[in-house]
């Protein structure tokens, strides 16, 4: 790209090594969770069923979702001749302008959908290969193996999606340079697509599966879950990984690409008003950084000594990336960007990823005492317990609703007085921030299912008491790191909605400076979280 200097040009392909490192350590992981051993012929009979379904799945829903990816490719690569290209466009490629941009927006379209369907796809077959190697080590009384593989087949998944959303935005900001913003809008519009279809679709059949599986086994039938009996168990096992990880990974990724293209469109703006490239290697650099901390984190997540706490375990990774996140800010804002702003409002990002974190733990970790109310409520019956849940989800609500919007406020209090771009990219960067830690968080997502599958697998074959009960613990935590994540990807998803709004404004008032200058406009931070 044009004007960056030879540092930034360093910087940027260093950026573009970590997305190959991050993706070469995915495979490497794969080789390592393949090589354990897969258990019996029994466990492999139960195994091959949820994989088999599994596959069914994923291939109808890939039929049903290429056909509309590709009138959607048609419709943006013609857009190109109805919306004028940017003048930063027509800088950079003269009167070649339109043709670059109708193959850009395509081109970053179909890339973005096909990494979101990757990540799903791929990340939810290693999570299916990891769940009978779990179940094989818990068989041997193995405790810290089954963590081990469990979160480690799980980071498999966390890699595919930092790795593949750095790449994206990296390969586009090198190909456009400053006209990135008309191609990375097709990129963050692919990875959007393809998270409805299968964070919505891979919900509901999760719930459908789970919830038939549980009436025709335990109400009508009587008998307990996971009985081999019920062949509406294997639809159960087979929900968890489409929902839980397949679902969920696209839904992070998307919001993944969604910070980044907000914050590089942002970046662009503030480019031209103070004519400094460091706004947009910045964004890049702190995604580079968050990659190699979440791989760092994944060799603290082992089980210590005699100790069976699987969620002191995972705790102990996600710290310890986020600190070296923090480190590596803090150098990066003031060695390079020489101020204390672009640091303070991604630390406020990573803030609200343990705060998040550690308020989802308290609602939903079986030691502290919301989830021991509930518990005690089931003596009294159904009612009691339905009403203490949905307490304590809607108190849990609130909480997340008032520490959103106070990361929010804090990023404009960062940002205040230099002018509403600043503001903007301000929040876009607090998106960045909280989603340093992706490749934890997803891991830790991808672990619930795993877990989960592992303990089916186990229940089905007829696991030994001591077996089942590494199972259930691992199982248990997995609840929580599922519910952790979903925290997690509902927080970044307002954060990106806020940053998606300002940069629209932004490239709209761009044409015309007056436009959409009136009304309730949410792409004011302040608006949106109600202080105005």
């Amino acid at each position: 790209m044009h004007g960056l200097s030879t540092t930034e040009m360093v910087m940027i392909f260093s950026v573009l090594g970590i997305a190959f490192l991050g993706l070469g350590y995915a495979l490497f992981l794969r080789r390592q969770v393949l090589g354990e051993d897969a258990g019996t012929s029994e466990m492999q009979r139960v195994w091959g069923y949820i994989r088999e379904g599994a596959e069914a799945y994923l291939d109808q829903q890939r039929r049903r979702i290429l056909p509309l990816i590709g009138i959607l490719t048609f419709v943006l690569f013609a857009s190109a001749w109805v919306v004028q290209p940017s003048a930063e466009a027509v800088q950079e490629f003269g009167e070649q302008a339109r043709i670059w941009v109708a193959f850009g927006r395509a081109g970053a379209f179909i890339m973005g959908a096909f990494f979101s369907m990757m990540v799903g796809r791929w990340g939810m077959r290693m999570a299916i290969q990891g769940n009978v190697r779990v179940a094989a080590a818990a068989a041997h009384l193995s405790f810290g193996d089954a963590l081990r593989i469990a979160y480690r087949a799980g980071t498999i998944t966390g890699m595919l999606t930092d790795g593949l959303g750095l790449l994206g935005g990296t390969l586009i900001f090198l190909i456009y340079g400053k006209a990135a913003p008309d191609a990375l809008l097709g990129f963050g519009f692919g990875g959007t697509l393809l998270a409805l279809f299968m964070r919505v679709g891979g919900g509901i059949y999760t719930k459908a599966a789970d919830v038939g599986a549980d009436l025709v086994g335990k109400v009508e039938a009587g008998i307990p879950e996971d009985d081999p009996r019920n062949a509406a168990v294997i639809a159960d096992l087979v929900g968890d990984n489409v929902g839980d990880c397949a679902g969920m990974a696209a839904d992070i990724f998307e919001s993944y690409e969604v910070t980044i293209v907000s914050a590089l469109i942002l970046g662009l703006a503030l480019v031209a008003q103070t004519g400094q490239l460091k706004w947009i290697v910045f964004p890049l650099v702190v995604r580079g950084i968050g990659v190699f901390s979440s791989i760092i984190g994944t060799y603290f997540v082992r089980a210590v000594g005699k100790t069976r706490n699987a969620m002191t375990a995972i705790n102990r990774g996600f710290y310890t990336s986020a600190l070296i996140s923090i480190i590596g800010f803090g150098l990066l804002a003031f060695l390079y960007m020489h101020e204390w702003r672009a640091f303070a409002s991604t630390m406020a990002g990573i803030i609200l990823a343990i705060i998040i974190d550690e308020l989802t733990k308290y609602f939903t970790d079986w030691r502290y005492a919301p989830v021991q109310e509930i518990a005690r409520s089931t003596q009294t019956g159904s009612a009691t317990t339905i009403l203490s849940g949905l307490a304590s989800g809607y108190e849990s609500s609130v909480w997340a609703i008032l520490v959103i919007a106070a990361t929010i406020l804090a990023a404009v209090l960062i940002y205040w007085g230099q002018g509403f771009t600043f503001v903007l990219y301000g929040v876009a960067m607090t998106g960045i921030g909280m989603l340093t830690l992706t490749g934890n968080n997803v891991a830790m997502d991808s672990y619930g299912p795993i877990a989960d599958n592992a303990n089916g697998i186990g229940e089905m074959v007829g696991f030994d008491e001591d077996a089942h009960q590494i199972m259930a613990e691992l199982d248990a935590v997995g609840n929580t790191t599922k519910a952790i994540t979903k925290g997690v990807a509902i927080g970044s998803a307002v954060i990106a909605a806020v940053s998606l709004f300002g940069s629209f404004i932004t490239d709209v008032q761009k044409v015309d400076p007056t436009a959409l200058t009136h009304g309730i406009r949410v792409s004011e931070p302040m608006v949106f979280i109600g202080s105005e």
